[in-house]
């Protein structure tokens, strides 16, 4: 199940990508921008779990553990959100893409620090390698831009740290959900809470336009199914297994567009995909056998 599970969180990512690609400008509902959209989702979301947490009356988090939840929320949403929206005028989508496909790969370098604190065995230097062919892959599939002045070179940088503290934050929370006296939800809450209020800030600070933003339609109920996934998947499986969903998405986000629109594929682009699937099956088949049991066996709470 936890791998069905994180299929299926990179199965909606996909297809909002799909979404996105197929109906620039379409949808229902009214329009938001990017900072704007990503808030109102975390925001129901914490609402939906602190009121699911209150049904249950588990107890709350100490004031230590609501640190580490702030952490991680600016880690795993804050960071990556506010820098690709500052980046968007000067990084091209693809060259977003593969940057983060390095997010297995900080996540393989801290774990044994920030995560679990599991040994270096042959499996993590195995889950090395593996991840450095999937991102090798990748950057077949979606060739990098390399920066032509001052302004693309520091997004770019700044997308390199964006997905380094994304696979932090997920090493962090892995750690703080595996505890047995932890709650799931309000942990949850906490992050997503946090995490809304800060982007709320700070697209109230850059003010982006209505206009070019996204739009919030029944769709978005498809965003809040992915939370819960991504928190559900948290205490069953380890912070790079998680993180190969940066890889996994863009796989079958490429899969479904040749089924749909049967495009010209050079063999450039199928050895990238290859790689992609071979570098995430090894991090999330092999090391399933390799994370230990309190990360595997605790139930949502």
């Amino acid at each position: 199940m936890p791998v069905g599970g994180l299929l299926l969180l990179s199965l909606l990512w996909a297809t909002g990508w799909i979404r996105a690609d197929l109906s620039p400008g379409s949808g229902a509902g009214f329009r938001l921008s990017p900072l704007c959209r990503e808030a109102v989702l975390l925001a129901v979301f914490a609402v939906g779990s602190g009121v699911a947490e209150i049904a249950l009356r588990r107890r709350w988090l100490g004031w230590q553990a609501i640190g580490r939840a702030v952490l991680v929320g600016v880690g795993l949403f804050v960071l990556p959100a506010v820098v690709t929206g500052l980046v968007a005028g000067t990084i091209e989508d693809s060259t977003r893409v593969a940057v983060f496909s390095l997010t297995p790969l900080f996540a393989v370098v801290f774990e044994p620090h920030v995560g679990q604190g599991a040994e270096q065995t042959p499996e993590n230097r195995g889950g090395f390698l593996a991840a450095m062919t999937a991102v090798a892959g990748t950057f077949l599939v979606f060739p990098v831009e390399l920066p032509r002045s001052y302004s693309s070179g520091f997004a770019l940088m700044g997308l390199v740290m964006a997905a380094a503290a994304v696979a932090a934050a997920n090493c962090i929370a892995v750690r703080e959900v595996s505890h047995r006296g932890s709650s799931l939800l309000i942990f949850a809450a906490v992050v997503a809470g946090s995490a809304a209020c800060l982007i709320a800030a700070i697209g109230a600070m850059f003010r982006q336009s209505a206009e070019a933003g996204v739009a919030m339609d029944v769709w978005a109920v498809l965003d809040l199914i992915a939370l819960g996934l991504l928190f559900w998947l948290m205490r069953r499986i380890s912070a790079v297994q998680m993180t190969t969903r940066f890889l996994i998405a863009p796989l079958i986000a490429n899969l479904i567009s040749l089924a749909l629109l049967r495009p010209h594929v050079e063999i450039q682009s199928w050895i990238g995909l290859s790689l992609i699937a071979a570098g995430s099956g090894w991090m999330i088949f092999v090391r399933t056998e390799t994370v230990s049991p309190s990360v595997k066996f605790f139930h949502f709470e």
